[in-house]
């Protein structure tokens, strides 16, 4: 016997994983998901002995928001939409709103009222940050002057030079007593255990979010918290793509230069944010922060030129698809041009048939994409989207200066989108993640002048180039979008 099992050991594995893959199989269809991400984990299983199990096992596993989150989170959700019901616009206003921007773009504000009654605050001052360097002039300055609070909520957080001088700001701060609040990421950040002890001695409250431990945490991999957001004192806040990392800001000695934007907004719609915040803290800490009046945007004169801006938020806690559904509703809308960034381009097929319908159809639809991205098996998955995208007069250009991280979406000159999501499977439908929409002409002439910009350092891909590519790329392509659910 003992032979016998030594002799067809192999065997006998490829057996046990086989039918470990038929019956994971059977569960997958029985979920009744997505048929395209169905038949990728199938194709996983079939094709990939070994290796497709340990796939499943780290990223399958799908639990409903009620087996994640505590019954308290979800009425801290419900409780938050409450008070954002209260900030719902006048009949007047929305006339206003409607008559400006059209009923196009309306119909993005009335969408995240529907799903979020997501607030849209028309007295914001809103600047445009470009890279790092630019982020973190500000960022310092802002941290130095916090007199009451301090809330940041980070994918990456390395403890490395920027990392460590942002932390050295905040224990500052919580001596000086001020409060400060950080959540991190626990799959995205890396914080040594001396300074985790140095923001506790300091009284810095820090919590991971979803800390992995492959004992019993291995399905909290495919929900991360992707979010980048700070607020100060309830009346400045900060979102957009830029991690807590030297090597978003380029005044470091970087290995390449990182292209990135993000936002400083003053207003009502730092509300938004903090309130994101707030949920996101009483889950991870097990807490309950109030909604007090002192961590919200104090009223004031509104700044000479007011910005409109609505915060959508994000994830598996989110009855809907918020931001990949404003996505959606703002491409159908553009009647001139869609102009995007974004450093992964795997869209859904909801979104991938809007814009190539839209190129179709007229508008000018142009998409600047990393030309080296920072994974293999993205790059990939994104390049085999390019060809359909390009039949249908989508014009690609390849960022050549450096790494392109921004996440951004201009319609025409009246809507634009900055935030952490990215046009991918992840950012849509498993990552927690947070953007600012904006419904104002001045900003989406300085979004689009700086489109113009990078467009400067891109190269365009064209179409007879494209298809020439040899087989063995196209090979790569074609496996890697197999994967893009996955991804």
């Amino acid at each position: 016997m003992v032979s016998f099992l030594k002799d067809n050991v192999w065997s006998l594995l490829l057996g046990i994983n086989y039918l470990l893959a038929i019956i994971f199989s059977v569960l997958i269809v029985l979920k009744n998901r997505n048929p395209v991400k169905t038949l990728s984990y199938i194709f996983v299983l079939a094709t990939l002995p070994f290796i497709g199990l340990l796939v499943y096992y780290f990223f399958g596993q799908d639990y409903r928001k009620d087996k994640i989150f505590e019954k308290k989170y979800i009425a801290d959700h419900d409780r938050l939409k409450k008070w954002r019901k209260n900030f719902s616009l006048n009949v007047e206003v929305r006339e206003d709103l409607k008559e400006e921007f059209g009923e196009g773009i309306f119909k993005i504000y009335r969408l995240m009222r529907t799903n979020e009654n997501a607030v849209l605050a028309f007295d914001n001052q809103v600047d445009i940050l470009i890279n790092g360097e630019e982020k973190f002039k500000y960022l310092r300055q802002d941290l130095a002057k916090a007199k009451h609070h301090i809330h940041l909520e980070y994918f990456v957080l390395f403890d490395k030079g920027l990392g460590s001088e942002i932390i050295e700001i905040l224990c500052k701060k919580a001596k000086e007593g001020v409060s400060v609040k950080l959540i991190y990421d626990d799959v995205g950040s890396n914080i040594a255990n001396e300074y985790k002890k140095k923001l506790t001695d300091s009284g810095v409250l820090h919590y991971a979010f979803m800390p992995v431990l492959f004992s019993n945490s291995t399905s909290k991999l495919n929900y991360r918290d992707h979010r980048k957001i700070v607020v100060i004192d309830g009346d400045i806040g900060y979102v957009g793509g830029i991690n807590l990392d030297q090597k978003y800001d380029n005044t470091f000695d970087n290995d390449r230069y990182w292209r990135d934007t993000h936002l400083r907004i003053i207003g009502g719609a730092v509300g938004g944010l903090q309130s994101a915040f707030i949920l996101s803290w009483n889950f991870v800490a097990k807490d309950n922060m109030e909604i007090e009046e002192i961590l919200l945007p104090k009223p004031k004169a509104a700044p000479p030129k007011p910005v409109a801006v609505q915060i959508a938020a994000s994830g598996p806690d989110s009855d809907w698809a918020n931001i990949m559904e404003a996505m959606f509703c703002a491409i159908n809308s553009a009647r001139e041009s869609i102009l995007i960034t974004t450093p992964y381009f795997i869209p859904n097929s909801a979104i991938l048939t809007a814009l190539t319908t839209a190129a179709r159809s007229g508008v000018e639809v142009r998409i600047i994409l990393p030309h080296e991205s920072d994974s293999w098996a993205a790059q990939y998955a994104t390049d085999s989207y390019i060809e359909q995208c390009l039949n249908s007069g989508i014009v690609i250009n390849r960022y050549r200066k450096g790494f392109i991280h921004a996440k951004t979406l201009v319609i025409d000159d009246m809507f634009s989108s900055v935030g952490t999501a990215n046009m991918d499977y992840r950012s849509f439908s498993m990552n927690f993640e947070i953007n600012a929409l904006i419904y104002n002409r001045d900003i989406n002439q300085q979004m689009r002048k700086q489109f113009q910009l990078d467009l400067e350092d891109c190269e365009e891909v064209t179409v007879a180039r494209w298809k020439n590519r040899n087989l063995n790329r196209r090979l790569k392509e074609s496996f890697s979008r197999l994967w893009a659910p996955l991804l």
